[in-house]
């Protein structure tokens, strides 16, 4: 399994916030790049960033701290939030970015993943945020009526390289992944699964490895930032 350490960009910051509330936001690092390379430097193999103003706006705000980021750092990064037009996927793809994460488009226009997904196999994910099952869009602010293992199923066809599923209640909370959700989710499903929201121990990711399902990985965030996990550790259990 694969551990993404998340930078989560507000403001040019990278913060982190409490159950995807922006009004709740801490900020761990002025310079994201920085903070970045710690990660890399560490042994991670990837990146996970979520342009956090961009998912509100609908289109890119931290594009500045992103470009710093995929210009100092040697891994694969993946990217979400307001990515909503081939426009911009192609963009953020021609200058290095390894995969587009499709969130809210992904409800509002399926067809666009999928166009995007034939233009550029191997790039395109899906972000699946969901609140007791239920998906939310638009930065987590609206909810929707769409079950979050149905959206997943409807993309089965489309060669999407991977299902970020996230928690929104257990996201920033320190209260340990929805398990259970995440591991029915990737069994229903044969696209590659990454779990999100809530990964706050070692013990977490050895749950999430023994959750009798096929994850590709596992993001954390707060908990690489606040020391709960040693990321040198974490990745070695990742590896065993």
């Amino acid at each position: 399994m694969i551990l993404y350490p998340a930078i989560d960009l507000k403001d040019g910051n990278a913060v982190r916030l409490y159950k995807g509330e922006m009004e709740k936001a801490t900020v761990f690092n002025e310079n994201p790049a920085a903070q970045a390379l710690e990660f890399v430097e560490a042994g991670c193999e990837w990146l996970h960033l979520v342009d956090l103003n961009g998912a509100f706006a609908g289109e890119p705000v931290n594009a500045a701290p992103v470009e710093e980021i995929l210009k100092q750092c040697k891994v694969p990064a993946q990217l979400g939030g307001g990515i909503r037009d081939m426009a911009t996927i192609e963009m953020w793809l021609s200058k290095g970015l390894e995969r587009v994460i499709l969130g809210t488009v992904a409800v509002e226009n399926p067809d666009l993943v999928r166009e995007a997904a034939r233009a550029f196999p191997g790039h395109v994910a899906v972000g699946i945020d969901a609140r007791k099952g239920m998906v939310a869009t638009k930065g987590w602010a609206e909810e929707t009526n769409v079950n979050a293992t149905d959206l997943a199923k409807s993309f089965e066809d489309a060669g999407v390289s991977a299902i970020i599923y996230t928690d929104i209640n257990r996201d920033g909370a320190m209260q340990g992944p929805n398990i259970e959700e995440t591991a029915a989710l990737a069994n229903a499903v044969s696209i590659p699964v990454i779990a999100s929201g809530g990964v706050s121990s070692i013990a977490d990711l050895e749950n999430l490895k023994a959750c009798g399902a096929p994850l590709n990985g596992a993001i954390s965030g707060r908990a690489l930032y606040d020391g709960a996990i040693d990321l040198k550790e974490a990745l070695k259990v990742m590896k065993a």
